[in-house]
């Protein structure tokens, strides 16, 4: 009998300090979806993932990770805009870099990457794929 295996990624939960920053930030600069669900709570939603965002100090039930803390976070984003397309978009919106373009190495291959840090200093990490 084969093990169970994963297929991907459907959501992640972050803790966020102000709410109406984060979707801000998310939205006008990264170019997610504002989603609302449940009773008031809210998600981003990018391609076929989504982000779900819990408040510090708050949360569904006990269904939050064991210290949920604003700022620990650390995601990649893979897009197929050009890496030096969203350094200039950033620049626009007044966003810095934290590292300027540089290869790493991803899930499946290398990755062309920037970083940046969200309203909480959560890094951002926005990669497109290198061929090879």
């Amino acid at each position: 009998m084969a093990s169970p295996t994963l297929a991907g990624l459907d959501h992640l939960v972050l803790t966020v300090a102000d709410m109406a920053k984060t979707i801000e930030f998310y939205t006008r600069v990264l170019g997610c979806t504002e989603v609302s669900y449940g009773a008031g709570r809210k998600a981003l939603r990018f391609g076929e993932q989504k982000i779900n965002l819990h408040p510090h100090g708050g949360g569904v039930a006990n269904l939050v990770a064991a210290r949920p803390t604003p700022g620990s976070a650390d995601l990649c984003f893979v897009t197929v805009t050009p890496v030096g397309e969203w350094v200039k978009h950033l620049e626009r919106h007044g966003v810095p870099l934290e590292a300027a373009p540089s290869e790493r190495v991803g899930a499946i291959g290398t990755l062309l990457s920037i970083y940046i840090r969200d309203p909480d200093r959560n890094l951002i990490e926005i990669s497109n794929r290198l061929p090879g």
